[in-house]
């Protein structure tokens, strides 16, 4: 398994849930520094503004791009896969898509949450679903045919009312066409929804393609009450080689949370 930090460069969304912020290089080099094995990027489009490129930057600190995030398709743009309106869904599809090729282009895959939206009073569930099933058979061909694989995340019941559990979650991605769509278990989210996580995540092994780090408060690991050994104890009984991604917020600062999440990782995955 290999560790793997948030960085957002999105400024008007600071306090949200990642580690370090609004400047690309120094969170390199603060990654770096750390020992992390990779970085995950929010960015506010398919692209990151630094008089340095992307790729000469993880090359000069030895760091992977573990994943890309679209959340601000959601809240910067308002876009949603699920939304009523049909132009609204195409440029949501086509927001994914440019973040797709954006993460390939360094071997990244791309992470549907908050983009996947809701079903409501003018989109029953049915009709949701029906929408978000199209969407992922596109996307999974899509990352597929970029030499990558799409990522959706169950989110908890405060944020989405599509998929909260992990094993439904799991059984819908089980009916598409595409094998290109993998799971994220974003261990926040599961903290809330699922009766056990270790065993959800046992019983759908084969999904599991992207890990969230985070406490039961969202803070860093070891600042909140989730007990992590079992947890890792059945990533590493599965075999899971990927990211293990701290997704949470930067407290009480950005270099402590950082400091905290490294050394939660080897305390529980080393």
């Amino acid at each position: 398994m290999k560790s793997c930090i948030t960085l957002s460069l999105v400024p008007s969304l600071k306090g949200g849930p990642w580690i370090l912020w609004d400047d690309l290089d120094k969170g390199l080099k603060t990654a770096s520094e750390m020992g992390f094995d990779g970085v995950e990027l929010f960015t506010a489009s398919p692209s990151v503004n630094s008089k340095d490129s992307l790729s000469s930057l993880l090359e000069k600190y030895n760091l992977s791009l573990g994943a890309v995030g679209t959340g601000a398709g959601k809240v910067l743009h308002g876009l949603s896969l699920t939304d009523q309106n049909p132009e609204i869904r195409n440029q949501a599809t086509t927001f994914v898509k440019e973040m797709i090729d954006f993460g390939a282009e360094y071997g990244a895959p791309t992470i549907l949450g908050s983009m996947q939206g809701s079903f409501s009073n003018d989109v029953p569930r049915e009709q949701a679903l029906g929408y978000l099933r199209d969407a992922l058979e596109v996307l999974g061909d899509y990352a597929e045919s970029k030499g990558t694989f799409f990522i959706y995340e169950p989110l908890n019941r405060y944020e989405t009312n599509l998929f909260n559990h992990f094993g439904k979650a799991a059984d819908f991605l089980k009916e598409l066409s595409t094998k290109k769509v993998m799971l994220l278990a974003d261990l926040f989210h599961m903290n809330i929804e699922e009766e056990n996580i270790a065993e959800s995540i046992i019983s759908n092994s084969e999904s599991v393609g992207h890990v969230h780090f985070a406490d039961s408060n969202r803070r860093p690991v070891g600042y909140g009450h989730t007990d992590f050994m079992p947890i890792a104890s059945c990533l590493k009984k599965i075999n899971y080689s990927g990211y293990i991604s701290a997704e949470a917020f930067s407290w009480p600062d950005p270099q402590r949370a950082a400091q905290k999440t490294i050394d939660s990782f080897r305390k529980y995955f080393s």
